[in-house]
């Protein structure tokens, strides 16, 4: 069996900052864990990729298909709560209220949803090299 790196975190947070909003919560992803770095390490990797194909789905979609939109930003909101990325559960908030209700500004948020997953993927990259 081959040793895997579990997600390297400081002893202290980031330094308070207005423009600094990490895009993983690592003190919820610890508590959701039981500071299991292993399991921590999962985690991180399974949303790197469910992220990611759910993000690529969204975008081939037809903008028509408000269902389909809605039920992909849900998915993603519930897997960006459990991990603590609170943009993208943001995001996927807004875009599924959007395509529930009926609004105009779908591709817009599509494409808020998609920064906001790039983001938290980088940051997993950088947690998980």
């Amino acid at each position: 069996m081959t040793a895997v790196a579990a997600p390297r975190r400081t002893a202290s947070p980031a330094p308070a900052s207005r423009n600094f909003e990490s895009a993983i919560d690592l003190v919820h992803l610890a508590r959701q864990t039981m500071d299991d770095p292993g399991l921590e390490f999962e985690l991180l990797e399974m949303f790197d990729r469910q992220s990611a194909r759910l993000v690529a789905q969204l975008m081939e979609t037809d903008g028509a298909d408000r269902a389909a939109q809605a039920d992909l930003a849900h998915k993603l909101r519930g897997s960006a709560l459990a991990l603590g990325a609170r943009g993208v559960a943001k995001a996927a908030q807004a875009l599924e209220d959007c395509c529930v209700c009926g609004g105009p500004d779908a591709e817009r948020l599509g494409q808020a949803l998609a920064r906001a997953v790039a983001e938290a993927r980088a940051e997993i990259g950088r947690l998980t090299q």
